[in-house]
C-alpha cells in the first residue's frame, strides 16, 4: 500500500493525489470533447481554472495534423520528419504491410478501417501519401476536405516521397 502524500501551505493540508486525480478527469473530459464550461460545471470548479490548467500545459497551438500512406517504400524517413515536425498521428504502411492489412479476417479489417477513420477524424489536417485510388478512397471516407500529397510512384512498386517536400508542406500547415 502506497503511502499518502501531504503537502503543506501554511494552515492548509493538501492531498497531493487528490489534485492529481482531478488534473487527469479535466483533461479526460476535455479530451472527449467536452467544453470548459461543461467540465467546470461538472465538476464544481471556476471554468478559468479549466483554461489556466491547460495553458499551463500548452506545448503549441494550431491544427492538429494526421498523415497518412500507403505504399511507402521510405516509411522509416517519413516517420522520422513527422516527429521532428511534431505530427501528431501517422498510419505508414509499407507495400508488405498494406497486403497484410488487408488479408485480415472481413470484420476485424472493417473494424480497424474504422477505428482509422474515428482516429483520423480528429485531426485539422489530413496529409495523404497516396496514388490517387487511395487518396480518393480516405477523401470519401472522412467525407470532408482532406490534404492530398501526390507521392511520386514507379509502376508496380513502392511509393517514394520526398521527406523534405513533406516537411515544407507540414510547416505550412502548422502556420496557416
Amino acid at each position: 500500500m502506497r503511502a499518502l502524500t501531504f503537502i503543506r501551505i501554511g494552515d492548509k493540508l493538501i492531498h497531493r493525489e487528490r489534485v492529481i486525480r482531478a488534473l487527469d478527469e479535466i483533461l479526460a473530459l476535455r479530451e472527449q470533447g467536452c467544453s470548459q464550461q461543461e467540465v467546470a460545471k461538472r465538476l464544481g470548479i471556476d471554468r478559468s481554472l479549466v483554461s489556466r490548467l491547460e495553458s499551463l500545459g500548452e506545448v503549441r497551438k494550431g491544427a492538429s495534423i494526421a498523415i497518412v500512406g500507403f505504399p511507402i517504400a521510405n516509411k522509416e524517413q517519413i516517420l522520422q520528419v513527422a516527429a521532428e515536425e511534431g505530427v501528431d498521428y501517422t498510419f505508414l504502411l509499407t507495400n508488405q504491410e498494406r497486403w497484410e492489412f488487408l488479408e485480415r479476417p472481413g470484420t476485424d479489417l472493417f473494424s480497424d478501417i474504422m477505428a482509422l477513420s474515428a482516429e483520423i477524424r480528429k485531426h485539422h489536417a489530413v496529409v495523404i501519401l497516396g496514388a490517387n485510388r487511395p487518396a480518393q478512397f480516405m477523401q470519401a471516407l472522412l467525407a470532408r476536405e482532406v490534404i492530398v500529397v501526390q507521392v511520386e510512384q514507379i509502376a508496380g512498386t513502392e511509393g517514394r516521397f520526398d521527406g523534405e517536400g513533406l516537411r515544407r508542406v507540414i510547416r505550412t500547415l502548422k502556420s496557416s
